[in-house]
């Protein structure tokens, strides 16, 4: 019966990830629940802290990749840009292990999402894992430091700060360049337009509209992760 019931959770997922989606989540859900729960950290051995550790990273890369696919429109913002909150999975990995498990989720997430899903030749998926990294690595190093409610508080917010500055050069020379191999850039530019005519040039334009936008985004993202936290950690450290 139980199986059953997962089985039918799975195939809720199929429209959003496809076969091979699937598949990935139903092995690392397999995986975590067959690594052993231990009374308390002091308990656990260093293997089963480091397996405990790697279950996590891939559970919360196949919740990530899920959030790629829901994504939502936001009206002041052109068509193509999109909301997710893929980085969540993300910061809770970097917050429970450390930078370096938030950077693999950033990966592992991308990853999957270009070979089962991705449609913008790979130029989104880079973008996505780039600001994830400059997201997750300055909260992770200052959480690690501040290990307190008031130290997650300050270390999503510099991230969010970081993020938002990071994402102006990262779209200006990177992205969007890449964006206009397959798109003219006057269309892109137009589209911002629509939205404000005095947008006279790219530069401004992100500056107008992405950095704004990025900052909230990843705001979005620390409010729900200082929300749910707290609750999830004893489970992502194996202690439930």
């Amino acid at each position: 019966m139980e199986e059953d019931v997962a089985l039918r959770k799975f195939a809720l997922l199929y429209p959003f990830v496809g076969k091979q989606g699937v598949f990935f989540v139903k092995i690392t859900s397999h995986v975590w629940q067959r690594v052993p729960v231990s009374a308390g950290k002091e308990n656990m051995t260093k293997q089963t802290q480091n397996t405990r550790k790697m279950a996590g990273v891939a559970m919360l890369s196949a919740i990530g990749f899920i959030l790629m696919f829901i994504e939502l429109s936001v009206p002041i913002m052109p068509s193509f840009i999109k909301l997710d909150f893929s980085e969540l999975p993300a910061l809770l990995a970097t917050f429970a292990y450390g930078p370096g498990a938030g950077v693999s989720v950033c990966l592992i997430k991308n990853v999957l999402h270009y070979f089962m899903g991705g449609t913008t030749g790979g130029v989104g998926e880079l973008s996505n894992f780039l600001l994830g990294v400059a997201y997750v690595v300055p909260a992770g190093l200052i959480y690690k430091k501040i290990k307190t409610r008031k130290g997650a508080l300050i270390a999503s917010l510099i991230g969010c700060a970081v993020c938002a500055a990071y994402s102006l050069p990262h779209n200006y020379y990177l992205i969007y360049p890449l964006y206009g191999k397959m798109m003219p850039m006057e269309v892109i530019l137009g589209m911002y337009q629509t939205l404000n005519p005095n947008c006279e040039n790219l530069f401004e334009a992100l500056l107008t509209f992405n950095v704004p936008f990025t900052f909230a985004k990843e705001a979005i993202t620390a409010a729900m992760t200082f929300v749910i936290y707290k609750p999830l950690s004893p489970i992502l450290h194996g202690r439930k």
